[in-house]
């Protein structure tokens, strides 16, 4: 198996792997909202952007729409110095705007809301979900209910999630001052977590999501198992995925296998070029040997007995590639 085949494979499935993230993202951008349903906020907290209806009855001339400017503050109340807003709620701001009218108009009654909510970016989920989205973070969310809106992790999920955080928290509570510091590069704010571990309901493994964050679903790399086998075919490596399982994953090996002379083809770190490794696969299920952990973009050849020559490797994963070894047609490259 050359070099070239095999960064060949590499590079078709990588890009076949880019190019559905990209559909899914512009699937996604094209309806022009985003996807996932709908949120209530519970505790949507105010922040410059965010722009206000303030009613105060009776007095039409007092009643406008106000935006939060960059400092935080309500700066363009008629008559009214201005008032803070930045990181309180609705009915707070509402109260101190009563009470700043109360000097001017006899016991006002004043109402507030918000009409557009322009301070939270919304969360970008992607990679192996089923539908890449841009999720509004108005309230405290965490990262399943993110997960849930994108349509949970596809079957190609590799088992991790990382969420970046890519903007500073705006309105840290107690025990979050370190998470509001400006981020300049000096550290990655990033966190791994384990789908497994997500699954299970524990805290620990369920962070709350921050606006702006980006959460990328890691999609698992292909192994491919050929030769010998039942079916020939790619799978995708997930997590401590050893010889032993892979192999029950295409189910098996054939009689005619030659156990004790399986080939493993892996590309060698920073190169083009691989490493061709012999595994005596008959002494592992003896229990004779250690099981064979494998590596993203491995092929393993599975010979049958009395075979000398290797099979023709770059077939067989091309046909893997172009959609299966039963139904495709030869594809041969000089």
């Amino acid at each position: 198996m050359s070099s070239k085949l095999y960064l060949g494979a590499v590079v078709l499935t990588t890009s076949l792997g880019i190019a559905g993230l990209v559909q899914a993202q512009q699937s996604s951008s094209a309806t022009g909202a985003p996807a996932g349903p709908a949120q209530t906020p519970r505790t949507y907290l105010l922040g410059p952007g965010d722009l206000l209806e303030v009613k105060v009855f009776g007095q039409p001339d007092l009643s406008v729409n106000a935006q939060i400017d960059g400092d935080g503050n309500l700066s363009s109340l008629p008559f009214l110095q201005p008032i803070r807003a930045k990181c309180r709620s609705e009915k707070l701001i509402q109260n101190d705007i009563a009470t700043a009218y109360a000097r001017l108009v006899n016991e006002p009654q004043v109402s507030v809301r918000v009409i557009e909510r322009n301070s939270h970016s919304p969360a970008t989920v992607f990679g192996a979900v089923r539908q890449a989205a841009k999720i509004p973070v108005q309230r405290p969310m965490r990262l399943n209910e993110l997960i849930a809106a994108a349509g949970g992790p596809t079957d190609n999920a590799a088992g991790t999630i990382q969420v970046l955080h890519t903007e500073p928290l705006m309105c840290p509570g107690p025990g979050e001052e370190d998470e509001a510091l400006p981020i300049n590069g000096t550290r990655l704010p990033m966190q791994v977590v384990k789908i497994a571990e997500l699954q299970k309901n524990n805290l620990r493994s369920n962070p709350i999501i921050r606006p702006g964050d980006l959460v990328f679903v890691a999609e698992a790399e292909p192994v491919y198992l050929v030769g010998s086998v039942v079916m020939p075919s790619a799978i995708r490596l997930r997590e401590h995925l050893t010889l032993t399982r892979a192999l029950g994953m295409v189910g098996g090996t054939r009689k005619e296998a030659n156990l004790s002379e399986v080939r493993i083809f892996r590309l060698r770190p920073g190169t083009t070029e691989q490493d061709r490794i012999k595994v005596d696969y008959a002494a592992i299920k003896k229990n004779q040997r250690p099981d064979i952990e494998l590596m993203p973009y491995d092929v393993v050849e599975v010979p049958d007995v009395g075979v000398l020559a290797p099979v023709n490797i770059k077939d067989l994963v091309l046909s893997i590639l172009l959609g299966g070894l039963r139904n495709s047609i030869p594809v041969r490259i000089p």
